[in-house]
């Protein structure tokens, strides 16, 4: 008695038999939803027990084939404007410590030059598309479990071993991205929001290195709400957040705040990249004109945030 009904009365003058036909008792969900859940409520004289019952449709696994070395386990990737002489330091470095590994560049440069070389995949686009943009062109390619995102004039070393920050990633499966540092900086910061309501919306807090507690077994790693442009990330876990590609010149904060709550993320100090250093060489009038193109965009990217997020403050410590 019961199927297909809200309710279900069982009676037994023994302890014994209630307990066995209880053990028997299932729960069917008569209206599809893919998430949601229900209270069911449990009477035995004059108790009353509430529990709630999830209903949920269960994700497919993502599998990823992990080989036996690091070229099947990572890809680099990087966006690049108008900083091609940048960009070949950065992949002759690359090529010094690993020679095999896939490297995906996004380039919305204004006059693109060709970048060719084996297990290089460099992906033209529209000119000055900006920032986000490009990095979703370049992790839509990637096939890997993991990609590292470098900025297109770091530099590498003996010290960016990228085999250290999968070790933490396979050994905290939680983990959807680790940082690293450039040249010894990690540049963590923490990200605290406090909701709002249907009448006025939340606030965020952004703190300059703020971070969490140590990962078990790795006391060089703490946990972090956003970390520096040199990070390792899993694939699928990326690609549901996606940077949005409306933040074309001022951006990086905004994708942690974007993932909050769907990220875990951590920042790890012992494994380092070079930066380029800056000289009048490498200055570039129009690439400087972008790169810092003034307030319209920073105050575009706060408008942004505002209505995206209903927000009602953000504060910046």
């Amino acid at each position: 008695m019961g199927s297909g009904e809200t309710k279900l009365t069982i009676e037994s003058s023994t302890l014994s038999v209630l307990n066995d036909l209880l053990a028997k008792v299932s729960y069917t969900s008569t209206i599809y939803h893919i998430n949601t859940g229900d209270l069911v409520t449990f009477q035995f004289e004059n108790y009353e027990a509430v529990f709630p019952i999830t209903i949920q449709q269960p994700h497919v696994p993502v599998l990823y084939d992990m080989g036996t070395d690091i070229s099947s386990q990572v890809t680099i990737v990087t966006k690049t404007f108008l900083r091609y002489k940048q960009l070949r330091v950065l992949l002759d470095s690359i090529r010094t410590f690993y020679s095999n590994i896939k490297v995906i560049i996004a380039d919305d440069s204004l006059e693109p030059e060709s970048i060719t070389g084996e297990n290089i995949q460099h992906y033209i686009m529209p000119p000055a598309q900006g920032w986000f943009a490009g990095r979703n062109l370049a992790v839509s390619q990637v096939t890997t479990k993991y990609f590292l995102w470098v900025d297109d004039d770091f530099l590498f070393s003996e010290k960016t071993k990228i085999e250290k920050l999968v070790e933490v990633m396979e050994a905290v499966p939680e983990l959807d991205m680790v940082g690293g540092s450039v040249q010894g900086n990690t540049f963590h910061f923490s990200i605290l929001y406090e909701e709002g309501d249907e009448n006025e919306g939340g606030c965020l807090y952004r703190k300059s290195g703020g971070k969490f507690h140590s990962l078990p077994s790795y006391p060089q790693c703490h946990l972090a709400s956003g970390v520096v442009n040199f990070f390792l990330a899993r694939t699928d876990a990326m690609q549901r957040v996606r940077f949005d590609p409306k933040l074309q010149r001022v951006a990086h904060s905004e994708f942690f705040m974007d993932g909050m709550g769907s990220l875990m993320v951590a920042s790890c100090g012992d494994v380092t990249i070079d930066h380029q250093p800056k000289t009048e060489e490498n200055r570039n009038p129009t690439y400087n004109k972008f790169r810092s193109p003034g307030r319209n965009d920073a105050e575009f990217k706060l408008q942004l945030h505002f209505f995206k997020n209903y927000l009602k403050c953000i504060r910046y410590g």
